[in-house]
């Protein structure tokens, strides 16, 4: 299974039936699990832990040291999680001395020539779409989806269930289970087809919605909001991870897009 016109480090671990394809490099220090496929001219480099089934296209290169004058060059790994796909030219960098790794989760697809950088944590079967470029230190929940061409800040969390519209700018923080869109980036309601497909029921997506409009469209500042929908609404998993993820936002969280404060709204 491992073409001969490769370069594996005698260190490096493989399983015995992953499959290498011609001009693959591999060096010391990395591990790749059970049925995993590496096309042609991938690099992967010191500190790479690939999981069971996952597909490396082309071109990508990851554990490749990260891009980021603060490293001293510290130990440190990327990890990618089990039946994975990383399309054409990805680049993924490992983390630094701040989480010590960059990590992606089970069952995600991660498309052409998308950037993650030193520190992102991507949780399990997260869609990033062409071009994604994340900064370092990025965190991206569950079941997210980032479209194409999309710019995400440093230190940025996306939580999971979100989707955010393709060619965005996303420089403040994006809520759990909801839509991001328009110029600047801006709350467009929730993700309500998506969780369908998940299998949250209407009640639960309903429920959702109430404390959205709570914080979006009721003048409340955040902080008045919070204090609301933690009085008056029945505690519940989607309720607590919400108020946990405003609560803890360091950059803040995305506004309410007003008439005015951008030259085209952009739909999804």
């Amino acid at each position: 299974m491992i073409h001969p016109h490769t370069y594996i480090h005698p260190n490096a671990r493989l399983a015995t039936n992953v499959k290498v394809d011609p001009f693959t490099v591999i060096h010391q220090d990395v591990e790749i699990g059970e049925g995993t496929w590496i096309g042609s001219n991938v690099t992967i480099m010191e500190g790479a832990r690939i999981g069971k089934n996952c597909r490396i296209f082309p071109g990508a290169v990851l554990a490749a040291i990260p891009q980021d004058l603060k490293f001293e060059g510290e130990y440190s790994n990327v990890e990618i999680g089990d039946g994975t796909t990383i399309r054409e030219f990805v680049t993924i960098n490992r983390g630094t001395k701040d989480r010590g790794k960059t990590a992606v989760g089970r069952g995600c697809l991660i498309m052409a020539y998308s950037h993650l950088a030193h520190d992102c944590i991507v949780g399990n079967h997260v869609i990033m779409s062409n071009n994604v470029q994340m900064a370092g230190h990025v965190t991206v929940g569950d079941w997210a989806i980032i479209g194409g061409v999309s710019a995400v800040h440093q230190f940025v969390q996306i939580g999971q269930h979100a989707f955010v519209s393709g060619g965005s700018l996303v420089s403040k923080d994006v809520p759990p289970y909801i839509k991001a869109a328009r110029t600047p980036l801006s709350y467009a309601g929730v993700n309500s087809v998506g969780l369908k497909r998940r299998g949250f029921s209407v009640d639960r997506i309903n429920h959702i919605l109430d404390i959205y409009r709570v914080l979006y469209n009721k003048g409340m500042n955040t902080s008045q909001a919070l204090e609301y929908i933690e009085e008056e609404f029945s505690a519940t998993d989607e309720r607590d991870e919400i108020v946990t993820f405003i609560r803890e936002s360091g950059r803040g969280i995305i506004k309410r897009f007003t008439k005015g404060s951008n030259d085209e709204d952009i739909s999804i």
